[in-house]
């Protein structure tokens, strides 16, 4: 009989994986004692003022310690208790409230007294085992409302799960260990507790869903509301003394058993390929999904068909690890870590695999080196486009004006072959001397003589006797170009200015055939800008001169004018019979228009009348 109890305790400590501890009484009589130390069970939870109870460790493996097998071999259990605070043990003094009933010690009810760490002692007259395990029993002050979360979940005796849609029957746990204590036949009440956060909250109202039909619970169609704990509270009578005993199921629903049910291998996918670098480290991740099953299931790597804890080679490792859990339906992720991957791994075959009762994949990764490029001749070109890209900035921030008018010389068209104007640009400005000085000598001067331009000035080239508002208007249809001379004199109501910048902009907003340019040749407030000159202000280019800043040719102003004027493509033909044909023009129009002297100083003396007739 001694060697069949050494056999046994040596089982034990296979199934347990834990050391006793022997330890010698000090009356020589006594037998020598194995101290499983404390249980790794769990904390026994009990609600103050219910019944529950503590079962023996050692009895939680049958095929080790039987109850009535070891009663029969002559063995006693012993219960003791250490209570909080105290380092003796002393022996349970059984009761009414406290008693013994085969491996379990019964507290009808519990009190918060209780508390405290029990031993089991299983002992012959010559072997002794036992083993600690401890209580909490939970105050009323403890406790958050009817149905506490962590009370909850320390009372949960099991687990269930139940598909979307279906059905099933609880049964309140160790509901007939109870009724073997009770004086009378026990009465049982269901609850359902939803989990809020780290709330819990009573689901008082029934369903048509989920019905009590006795002392079971008959769930006939399972929905995700109806998740969370289902509490049954046993009521019965013992010595007369009204006593309950509760406990709860964890209900979980999961996808309905009609869905599919064979893993599937989510990455890689079959057009994947992962790039690996040599004298690196290199991951390659399998992700698996595996829908509900109540049985196993399994994720690996293998290389070259072998498996990660078959390989000789101790670069190779594996960390399976669980990404999302969804109704059941869980998805799981192996990583195949090669450190310092070398060029023969390339070689090798790595296949990813996923099984469980219903079927199997496997897929076989693709790897493909990685293109190192040469971080110095990379980190100088990049530099140099950069240098180059800055560069440009800065050249056309300065030079956009002669690199615009070097485009306009290559691929720009000359107007002269598009339309049928007759003058390139009609001179539009204040009728007095200051004005006309810088018309005639300056403006004209350079684009006549210096850019080739034909120019209209309506009192050098109008004929006498005719009418000012209609020559006007014909000559500043026959431009392709109307320059403003704008300065404080310009463009008094009623002056024939006035009728000229009109005339420019309802030919520039109906028929797009004239464009109108703004030179400000001085300084004015905007309160002294006509009402026509403030809207063309808002939608054309202004160029300011600037006195002896803008009287060379290669000045900003001659630029940005030229660039607002007709594209003049001129061979060197036609530019001396150009020449020769303005000379004979100012010739033979010279005399005309010292004549039209007297009729245009009167017309500028009463711009008004004549602007007035005109309209």
């Amino acid at each position: 009989m001694a060697s069949c109890i050494s056999t046994l305790l040596f089982l034990f400590i296979v199934a347990v994986g834990i050391s006793p501890v022997a330890s010698q009484s000090s009356d020589p009589a006594e037998p020598l004692c194995y101290d499983w130390g404390e249980s790794n069970e769990g904390v026994v939870s009990i609600m103050e003022g219910e019944a529950g109870w503590l079962s023996c460790p050692l009895f939680s493996h049958p095929s080790v310690y039987n109850y009535t097998s070891t009663q029969k071999a002559g063995h006693n259990l012993f219960w003791y208790r250490l209570p909080e605070g105290h380092d003796l043990e002393q022996p349970i003094k059984y009761s009414s409230r406290l008693s013994k009933d085969g491996e379990r010690l019964w507290l009808q009810p519990a009190t918060a007294a209780d508390t405290g760490l029990y031993i089991c002692m299983l002992r012959n007259k010559t072997s002794c085992s036992k083993i600690a395990m401890r209580l909490k029993v939970w105050q009323r002050d403890e406790v958050v409302g009817r149905f506490d979360c962590q009370l909850l979940g320390a009372i949960t005796s099991s687990h269930e799960v139940i598909p979307q849609q279906e059905g099933k029957i609880l049964e309140c746990p160790h509901l007939q260990d109870v009724a073997k204590m009770a004086d009378s036949k026990p009465t049982v009440s269901w609850y359902h507790v939803t989990v809020d956060g780290l709330k819990c909250k009573e689901w008082l109202q029934w369903t048509t869903d989920w019905q009590q039909e006795g002392d079971i619970l008959h769930v006939y169609v399972m929905s995700n509301l109806y998740q969370g704990f289902f509490v049954c509270t046993i009521q019965y009578l013992r010595k007369g003394i009204a006593l309950n005993f509760t406990r709860s199921i964890n209900v979980t629903a999961v996808y309905p058993s009609a869905l599919p049910k064979e893993p599937r291998i989510l990455r890689p996918t079959k057009d994947y390929v992962f790039i690996v670098k040599q004298d690196t480290e290199v991951r390659l991740v399998c992700r698996g999904l595996f829908p509900y099953l109540n049985s196993p299931w399994d994720i690996w790597w293998t290389v070259d068909g072998k498996t990660v804890d078959k390989l000789t080679d101790h670069r190779f490792s594996k960390i399976n690890r669980m990404v999302s859990y969804d109704y059941g339906d869980r998805t799981e992720e192996s990583e195949l870590v090669i450190q310092d991957f070398r060029y023969e791994d390339l070689k090798k075959e790595y296949s990813c695999s996923v099984k469980n009762e219903r079927g199997f994949e496997t897929r076989r990764a693709q790897l493909e080196e990685e293109v190192s490029l040469p971080t110095v001749e990379l980190g100088c070109g990049l530099s140099v486009t950069l240098v180059l890209m800055l560069l440009l900035f800065v050249i056309y921030h300065v030079f956009w004006l002669e690199l615009l008018l070097l485009y306009r010389s290559w691929f720009g068209t000359d107007e002269r072959h598009t339309d049928d104007k007759q003058y390139d640009v009609y001179i539009s400005y204040a009728r007095n001397s200051e004005d006309e000085q810088f018309v005639l000598s300056t403006l004209r001067r350079i684009l006549e003589n210096e850019l080739g331009y034909s120019v209209c000035i309506f009192d050098r080239d109008s004929l006498p006797g005719g009418t000012i508002t209609d020559e006007t208007l014909s000559f500043v249809a026959r431009s392709r170009r109307l320059l403003v001379v704008v300065s404080p004199g310009y463009a008094s109501q009623g002056s024939q200015a006035l009728l000229e910048l009109k005339a420019g902009i309802d030919g520039m907003a109906l028929g797009g055939h004239l464009r109108v340019i703004l030179v400000q040749y001085k300084p004015l407030q905007r309160r002294g800008w006509v009402r026509e000159l403030r809207r063309a202000r808002v939608a054309l280019a202004l160029v300011r001169w600037k006195g002896e800043k803008s009287k060379a040719l290669t000045s900003r102003f001659w630029k940005r004018l030229r660039v607002e004027l007709p594209m003049r493509r001129v061979s060197s033909e036609e530019e001396k019979g150009n020449s020769k044909e303005l000379a004979l023009m100012r010739m033979s129009s010279q005399n005309s228009t010292n004549s039209q002297t007297g009729l245009i100083t009167n017309t500028i003396k009463d711009p008004q009348k004549v602007f007035i007739k005109a309209i």
